[in-house]
């Protein structure tokens, strides 16, 4: 479902489907698909938009999991059921990063269980490498493994022409270029991100590749570019919620009360 429905030829259903969840309308992008429920191809999509909305606005988890068994109990073979088993470890992996429950091992158990049903050529294989690659960096601490499983996805989404699976493999890459200081390759990264979510339209994720370059820039313009980032998450009214903190206009310490430690993304 990555980039499902972003050029003109597409499906009527799917065109209005991505329409809505370019925008942050996951819920209503999801009930468009509800009477195909019974389809494993639709009730997977279901269930992948409904597990983003959790992971973009920390809301949800109900319908996502009901969705999501849906989506495992209509799998009729192993890609279907690979499928389903890479977003039940999305939605593990979400809850955990987003300090809802620790779910980590259900993370991992769910995309290695998703590993061994997908084959190497499989059209999923390299969304599964991009959620290897998260759990890897963000619950595991493993930068190394994560970098080779964010270069796994990128080649296979350039292989399969998956824009917008491009722009988190870009944006991920550069995250971790600018984690080790190379500026340089960092901002071309963040500037790849942003350039293909633009020419896509899509709106819920142009905030982060807006924040991102500005952590690349010098001033002004990284300041014009955070103020830009600013006015799309209000836009888009706080979303994604993990954004909000690395917005927040920076407030000199205060002899008499200690500041709160940052939220990480």
């Amino acid at each position: 479902m990555s980039g499902s429905g972003t050029t003109a030829g597409d499906d009527p259903l799917q065109t209005a489907v991505w329409r809505l969840r370019s925008r942050g309308c996951w819920t209503d992008a999801a009930a468009l698909l509800a009477p195909h429920a019974a389809d494993p191809a639709a009730a997977l999509e279901r269930a992948g938009l409904l597990v983003e909305r959790c992971l973009f606005t920390c809301d949800g988890w109900a319908e996502a999991e009901d969705a999501l068994r849906t989506a495992e109990a209509v799998a009729g073979d192993d890609e279907e059921r690979g499928g389903a088993a890479s977003e039940r470890g999305r939605l593990a992996y979400a809850a955990t990063r987003l300090g809802v429950r620790d779910r980590a091992d259900e993370a991992r158990s769910a995309l290695g269980r998703a590993t061994a049903l997908l084959s190497p050529s499989s059209p999923g294989r390299p969304l599964l490498d991009f959620r290897r690659g998260l759990v890897a960096e963000h619950i595991a601490d493993s930068p190394q493994a994560a970098r080779a499983a964010y270069q796994r996805a990128h080649a296979g989404a350039t292989a399969q022409s998956d824009p917008l699976l491009l722009s988190f493999t870009w944006q991920q890459l550069a995250g971790l270029d600018l984690r080790e200081g190379e500026l340089t390759q960092a901002r071309q990264g963040f500037s790849e991100c942003l350039r293909i979510r633009e020419e896509l339209g899509y709106l819920v994720g142009t905030a982060a590749a807006l924040a991102g370059l500005a952590d690349c820039e010098p001033e002004p313009e990284a300041g014009r570019l955070r103020s830009e980032a600013r006015r799309l998450f209000r836009l888009l009214g706080g979303v994604p919620v993990w954004l909000g903190a690395q917005l927040s206009p920076v407030v000199p310490p205060q002899p008499s009360a200690a500041l709160p430690e940052p939220a990480g993304q």
